[in-house]
């Protein structure tokens, strides 16, 4: 393969890789699965080889991390407010049918709404329910943060395997 095609093939999976890593800025969009599905693409095209098959491993597990990482730290935080268990559950639930029938946004707006009315359920005070809700909100600024750190390591990795 000449090499400016491999020089033009790694700009372009590196620009879909940034262009995921962007995408986490909007809480549903699957970033860390873009940069991934990058990834393997650029392993089949060129192959994995030892490094790239030993990166490839670690950068699957961060992958793994990425995409658990949402969930633990908006409902650790709100947890550490006080949100009831079936609160937080509720509160997945309206997010994830409200991004399916609405758009990403209304399913983040679902789910605070829900977790709002399930704590105001529970303890019967709207400040205490918007304290958690509140939570909820700055456990997802925080899971951002821990993607996004995620998602650059990634890159590094990639970028290590692809000119290492």
């Amino acid at each position: 393969m000449p090499a400016w095609l491999i020089s033009s093939l790694r700009i372009i999976l590196l620009s879909g890789m940034l262009l995921g890593l962007l995408g986490l800025i909007i809480p549903v969009f699957p970033g860390i699965t873009v940069i991934w599905l990058f990834i393997t693409i650029y392993g089949l095209v060129f192959g994995f080889g030892t490094l790239g098959g030993w990166l490839f491993i670690f950068i699957t597990i961060l992958t793994i991390g990425g995409l658990l990482v949402d969930n633990f730290l908006m409902g650790a935080k709100a947890k550490q407010e006080g949100a009831h268990w079936a609160s937080l559950a509720a509160a997945f639930i309206a997010g994830l049918i409200g991004s399916f029938t609405l758009t990403p946004l209304g399913g983040i707006a679902a789910a605070l709404l829900a977790l709002f009315a399930m704590e105001y359920y529970y303890q019967r005070d709207h400040e205490a329910a918007f304290a958690v809700m509140k939570s909820m909100i700055v456990g997802w600024g925080w899971a951002f943060v821990a993607r996004f750190g995620i998602g650059t390591l990634m890159i590094a990795l990639w970028a290590i395997w692809a000119w290492g």
